[in-house]
């Protein structure tokens, strides 16, 4: 008889080896599909979940920062914003799903801090910080923006960086669970996910993947909004040179600007022209 045969493993190799089909359990049962690319994503949050805790969380944010004085720059983030997410609901129809964007509640505001930052939280809970305008220089140049970090959104890549978080850091427990046996933790994962400022720590970076997919979707759905992707170009090369040599801004910390990205944003430029009509 092989002196291993029939033997159980030792505790220790037992209990790695349960954690580690316990843990390969959760991400084969728990994969979604990016519902406009097709590429398999990790996704442990249950859309209720994720849309309730954005709502609060988005809520919370307004309370305890400035919202601009600025009518001018107000009303043009909430044009913009109401121009693509009109663009992205009308996609998501002709694709037939827009059942991915039940529950949302679109919101648009402009955020008065010095960081060069933007980002959209799930349901379309958008806040644009006025530390960005003095670089996106135009409604054009804001779209780029605003179009970009709503695709991050519909992608769903926020609740991919929150699960790999929850996987990585709380052995992939449920959110509800999370926030009750470790709640300060929980937040700080779910604000480094959605990019809420540095004051929660380091952010978690979104892919190469992630960052793809953001930078192809945000140029149709500003194109489909009326706006000219080509802007997206030169907004990229203002944003490379805005790091001055120096650290770079919030906003460059988890999207890399480089010729890698705008050549490939010129790839995607013919696609999107297809869409684009300018509002008149």
């Amino acid at each position: 008889m092989h002196p291993l045969r029939g033997r159980r493993p030792p505790k220790h190799l037992h209990r790695v080896l349960v954690a580690m089909v316990t843990v390969l359990s959760i991400i084969f049962i728990t994969c979604s599909t990016v519902p406009i690319t097709g590429r398999k994503q990790l996704s442990l949050i249950p859309a209720s979940q994720i849309l309730g805790m954005s709502y609060s969380e988005y809520g919370n944010f307004l309370k305890s920062n400035k919202l601009s004085t600025d009518a001018q720059a107000t009303a043009m983030v909430k044009r913009i914003g109401t121009r693509v997410q009109g663009a992205v609901e009308r996609y998501f129809k002709e694709k037939g799903i827009e059942e991915s964007l039940q529950g949302y509640q679109w919101e648009f505001n402009l955020v008065e801090d010095k960081q060069v930052n933007a980002w959209c939280m799930p349901g379309g809970k958008v806040v644009v910080y006025t530390g960005i305008l003095p670089v996106t220089k135009t409604e054009e140049g804001l779209a780029v923006v605003m179009g970009h970090e709503i695709a991050h959104a519909v992608a769903e890549h926020g609740n991919e960086r929150m699960s790999q978080g929850l996987l990585a850091q709380l052995g992939g427990v449920a959110l509800d669970v999370a926030l009750k046996d470790k709640p300060e933790q929980t937040r700080n994962l779910w604000m480094g996910a959605y990019g809420l400022g540095a004051q929660v720590g380091v952010l978690l970076p979104f892919n190469r993947t992630q960052e793809s997919e953001a930078d192809e979707l945000g140029l149709t759905f500003m194109a489909m909004a009326g706006y000219n992707p080509n802007e997206a170009v030169t907004f990229w090369q203002r944003m490379a040179a805005n790091k001055g040599g120096q650290a770079p801004p919030e906003f460059l910390s988890t999207h890399p600007s480089d010729e890698t990205r705008i050549r490939q944003i010129q790839e995607h430029m013919p696609e999107a022209l297809k869409y684009y009509k300018p509002v008149k």
